[in-house]
């Protein structure tokens, strides 16, 4: 048996999966990939999430993207502080998440700059109130991190919560440190594979190794032998789907630049997504108890 691997984020109820979703975690646990974390984006989501973790002895987490902020209400904060109570004894319910900031900016027209304030200020009013449920439900939190780094620690600050991961890390040495003394591990994904990523890779290569986790995001950040430029894309090139299956090769980057074998990285790695969500061990426990 090979090493054994954890993607600390997966989004597997994604409509990208709906055709073939068995197969999809056939071939990841095939390549080692023994544990699946699965955060929700929306209210909407929240059910699927959890029968998806049931069903594929995964575990998961429960908050509502920065980027759904616009779909959703004030009333989606009660039905997630809701959730999270129905749900308390669930081993496999292990973080508040996908939550966070995306300072992301498009471009941008006449008038755009006002709506832009105002999606940022909705973003941060959520952003907030969810930090304030995982502190009361006394979990972990899984962040999204697009030039936000900055934002998402002032609100760690202010609402202290019991650490969690930030998710496709992508923010400076000084960031991945202020992070990390919160009591954060940094995810590293797909993107860690372009050669071109250097800040990232520079991270990945010279963090402590307590700080490093994998993840896929699958479907999305596909890593460079996915990927798909915009020339191919014009040629007629589908834009490749990511998997969990694809995170062993991951690794296998990961161990590359910190001059590790691959056990270690999986073992590591692995090691530092339980120790971010410290449930994941018991929902991992569970799913052993069932297979035995």
């Amino acid at each position: 048996m090979g090493p054994a691997w954890t993607d600390s984020h997966c989004h597997l109820d994604a409509a990208e999966f709906d055709a073939d979703r068995a197969d999809v975690v056939q071939r990841a646990r095939a390549a080692g990939v023994r544990t699946l974390v699965l955060p929700a984006v929306a209210v909407a989501h929240f059910d699927a999430v959890r029968e998806a973790a049931h069903r594929f002895d995964a575990a998961y987490a429960l908050g509502i993207h920065p980027l759904f902020v616009g779909q959703a209400d004030d009333a989606d904060l009660d039905h997630l502080a809701a959730a999270l109570h129905a749900h308390r004894d669930d081993p496999r319910l292990v973080a508040v998440g996908e939550i966070g900031l995306d300072h992301f900016v498009p471009a941008t027209g006449p008038g755009r700059q006002p709506a832009l304030a105002r999606d940022l200020a909705r973003q941060e009013h959520f952003y907030r109130a969810q930090l304030k449920l995982a502190r009361d439900a006394g979990l972990p939190v899984i962040l999204h991190v697009r030039r936000s780094a900055d934002a998402l620690l002032a609100g760690l600050r202010r609402v202290a919560v019991p650490g969690g991961i930030a998710h496709a890390f992508n923010g400076s040495a000084v960031q991945a440190a202020a992070f990390v003394a919160l009591g954060f591990r940094l995810g590293f994904g797909g993107t860690l594979s372009f050669e071109r990523a250097l800040q990232i890779r520079q991270l990945a290569q010279t963090l402590p190794e307590t700080a490093l986790v994998l993840e896929t995001d699958a479907p999305d950040i596909p890593p460079q032998w996915l990927y798909r430029d915009a020339e191919a894309r014009r040629a007629g090139a589908a834009q490749a789907r990511n998997e969990p299956a694809e995170l062993p090769r991951i690794g296998a980057v990961l161990a590359a630049l910190r001059g590790w074998t691959l056990e270690d990285t999986a073992r590591i790695t692995s090691a530092n997504t339980r120790a971010a969500l410290p449930r994941l061990a018991a929902a991992v426990d569970m799913s052993r108890q069932d297979a035995g």
